[in-house]
Parts: C-alpha cells; sequence; structure tokens
C-alpha cells in the first residue's frame, strides 16, 4: 500500500479545471506552492502540456498561494471565490502575483468572453504583458514607478462588470520586456500605450494612470487626444515646481550603472521591506515582491533609474514644460489625491486647478495608491465619472 500523501480535494478539483489559455507563463514552465495554512503544502507544475499536481519539493518554487482549508473549499466550489479571497486577505499570494492570481483566472472554470485573462501581446514597444477581464468601453490602467499591472487587480475586480478593464505592465517593468535602449519618459511610455491600442484593435479608451502612470496618461491625453476618451489620475505625478539641486547630476548616464550594480537579494530585500511601510505583510507586501522581481535585475534596474531620473527632470515651464502643456489637455479629467500622500503632495492640486479649471478633483484620507488603500471610494467616484463619458 501506497504511503504518499493525498492532496485535498478542493485542490485536486482546482487543478483539475486548469486552463492553459488563460494564464501566460513567460518562461514556458513554473512551480506554484499551494499551502494549507497549518497544514501540508503541495506543488503545482505548469508547462506547455498543463498543470500537474505534486508533493511540495524544495524551496525553488516562484509563487506562493497559501489559504485555511475552509477558504480553498471555498474557492474549489464557487469559481469567483478565488479573487474575493484574495481581496479580502483570506488567501496570500507572494513572491509573482502574475503567476499567483493568474493561476486562480486559470483554475476558476469561466468561460464567459470578458473573463480574467493574462497575455502577452507583441507592440513596436517590445512585448508587453497586460491583465484583461470585462467586457464594454475600454480603459486601460497604467501602473507607477516600481509598480506592475498588480496594482490595478482591485481596479480590475470592481469596474470589470462594467468595461473591459485593461491594466499593462509598461516596458521595462513587470513581465514586459526591457529594453537598455528605450527613453523611459513620458513620450515614450504614451507611445507604448497607444501602441497597445493599436495591437488589441482599440481607437480609443479611458486611462487610469497611477503616479508615474498618471503622467504618462497626461502625457498621452496630450500627445494623442483623439485616442483618449478621459483620464483618471490617482495622484499623479507631476513636474515639480521647486527647484531641483541635483539636477546638474543626473543628466549623465548614471542610470546605466544598473547594469553593474550588485543587488542580491538578501542584502535589497530587507532594505526595501524597512523602507516602505507595511512592506512585510498584506497588500503591500506582494506590491514589494512586485517591485523587487524587476529590481533584482540589471535591466529591471536600468528601467526603474532611467524612469525615476526623468521624474526629477520632467520640465515645469517654457514650450515643452508639463504645467505650460497641461492648460491644452482635451480629454476629461478626474484628479484623485491622497491628503497623506508624501510623494505628491496635495498641494499640487491647486495647482492644476489653475492650469486646468474644468478637471474634476477627489481628496481621499490615504496614501499614494488610492485605488489599494481605499478602493470602494476610489472606484466608486470613478465609476461615476466613467459612466458620463
Amino acid at each position: 500500500m501506497s504511503n504518499r500523501p493525498v492532496p485535498p480535494e478542493a485542490l485536486v478539483s482546482l487543478v483539475a479545471r486548469f486552463d492553459p489559455d488563460v494564464i501566460d507563463i513567460p518562461d514556458g514552465h513554473a512551480r506554484l506552492r499551494l499551502g494549507v495554512r497549518d497544514g501540508a503544502e503541495w506543488d503545482v507544475v505548469i508547462t506547455d502540456r498543463g498543470a500537474e499536481l505534486k508533493p511540495a519539493a524544495g524551496d525553488g518554487f516562484d509563487a506562493e498561494l497559501v489559504a485555511d482549508p475552509e477558504t480553498w473549499e471555498a474557492i474549489a466550489s464557487d469559481v469567483g471565490f478565488g479573487m474575493a479571497a484574495f481581496s479580502d486577505s483570506a488567501l496570500s499570494v507572494r513572491r509573482n502575483l502574475h503567476l499567483g492570481v493568474g493561476f486562480l483566472a486559470a483554475t476558476s472554470g469561466l468561460v464567459d468572453p470578458g473573463r480574467m485573462e493574462f497575455e502577452s501581446v507583441e507592440t513596436a514597444a517590445g512585448r508587453l504583458s497586460i491583465l484583461s477581464a470585462g467586457q464594454g468601453e475600454p480603459v486601460v490602467c497604467v501602473h507607477g514607478l516600481g509598480g506592475t499591472k498588480a496594482s490595478f487587480l482591485t481596479t480590475i475586480a470592481d469596474l470589470s462588470d462594467r468595461w473591459r478593464v485593461i491594466a499593462v505592465d509598461l516596458p521595462g517593468f513587470g513581465d514586459s520586456d526591457k529594453p537598455l535602449g528605450a527613453a523611459y519618459d513620458a513620450p515614450y511610455f504614451a507611445g507604448a500605450v497607444t501602441g497597445l491600442l493599436d495591437e488589441l484593435g482599440i481607437e480609443s479608451a479611458h486611462l487610469v494612470g497611477n503616479s508615474m502612470g498618471g503622467r504618462v496618461a497626461i502625457e498621452a491625453g496630450l500627445l494623442d487626444p483623439g485616442r483618449v476618451r478621459s483620464l483618471v489620475l490617482l495622484a499623479p505625478a507631476l513636474a515639480w515646481l521647486r527647484d531641483r539641486r541635483w539636477r546638474w547630476l543626473l543628466r549623465g548616464p548614471l542610470p546605466k550603472l544598473g547594469l553593474l550594480q550588485p543587488a542580491p537579494r538578501v542584502i535589497t530585500e530587507p532594505l526595501v521591506r524597512g523602507l516602505v511601510p507595511g512592506g512585510r505583510t498584506g497588500w503591500t507586501a506582494a506590491g514589494v515582491d512586485e517591485f523587487l522581481r524587476s529590481f533584482l535585475t540589471p535591466r529591471g534596474r536600468v528601467a526603474f533609474y532611467e524612469s525615476a531620473r526623468n521624474i526629477y527632470l520632467d520640465e515645469p515651464h517654457g514650450e515643452e514644460g508639463l504645467w505650460t502643456r497641461m492648460e491644452g489637455i482635451e480629454p476629461p479629467s478626474l484628479f484623485v489625491w491622497g491628503t497623506e500622500d508624501t510623494l505628491v503632495p496635495l498641494g499640487f492640486r491647486k495647482h492644476v486647478e489653475r492650469v486646468l479649471p474644468t478637471a474634476e478633483h477627489l481628496n481621499l484620507n490615504c496614501g499614494h495608491v488610492p485605488q489599494m488603500e481605499m478602493p470602494e471610494e476610489t472606484h466608486s467616484r470613478m465609476r461615476e465619472f466613467l459612466s458620463r463619458r
């Protein structure tokens, strides 16, 4: 008689309905660790041939999903419960949200055209990784510096009942290509977004941007307003209005040092988690996981440093200055500000009101990522705003 342990029926059911067309595996294979809280662990090995459940072996897994037995049973019996459990922290997903959440989507059993899907799209800017769900008018979500499409999981969950919501990894971040020669500035990223629209056959879309993604959305609205139905700008990165004392230093090729910079995980990870409030638990910890996936690669560091430098050097005034050009924004705009945001302080609102008096504004008692910190309030106002466009 075999002494091989028997996996829980809930995990067997999930793997049995695995749909490889829903998930994108960049390397062609992946190992996911499924943990039963205070119990056994199992691995799902995903290849081109499908998924196979095996006893957990070693530490070489790509993503980890952990829940208590009752939560796993609920996920297995209710195709829509997986994302809800993740949003409520009943299910923990760590290391790689692209694979972890992709597994939930691939085992949901849903076959509707608007089901959640992960895919890679070849564009002029390279291969871009996207996550999409829903049907209707397209809403394209653009993440901030160091972030990924996963920062809009709450937005996809809340808005995909009415809109086709698409979250993209910008070039240089997440699971998208990371070209070394790219400019990694707002015009470059805006071109990547409109290039994605071209490949998806989308004539125009609502753009939602957080932080750097907000700056990218603004640039797209300025450069190609016919492609942008409206702008939702969540704590958008805006050109500094005060003196930038280190401007002279950052005009050199310093970001390329990311190729040579040693960044061992054993040193980098504790440092980053210590600098980010709440970086060891919950949503924030998963967000740090996503940041580290790119930053721990040489190309990812170059993209991060180049992007950060371009945010710092963004010209405020003059013919090419952002604040000068913002007066000409045509798409309707909604700005969402965090009263506790230390990166893009609420004081920027009065400057936006001055140059763009037609814009709408919402102040929330949160920090720099409203869609994750206060999702209900953020998405309620977004729904109302988008419904009028």
